[in-house]
């Protein structure tokens, strides 16, 4: 019998050149709840965009990116 299981979701932010694993605050939030429920914390959220998923040990990896600085 074959059985699937959904990937767990990680969610990073890098800060000052360090990259922060964020966990699923809710299986049922879309990416861009988890951003809106992390820009409490994180106020650089606000203005993130959301890169992934990508695959990677055994995990779904999305990327805050943080657009303060750059410009277009």
């Amino acid at each position: 019998m074959l059985v699937t299981k959904l990937l767990p979701r990680i969610f990073i932010h890098s800060e000052n050149g360090q990259k922060i694993r964020l966990t699923d605050p809710n299986e049922e939030f879309s990416p861009e709840a988890v951003c809106n429920h992390y820009a409490n914390l994180y106020a650089i959220l606000n203005n993130a965009k959301i890169s992934g998923p990508e695959i990677n040990n055994d995990c779904r990896e999305y990327e805050f990116v943080s657009t303060i600085g750059t410009k277009g």
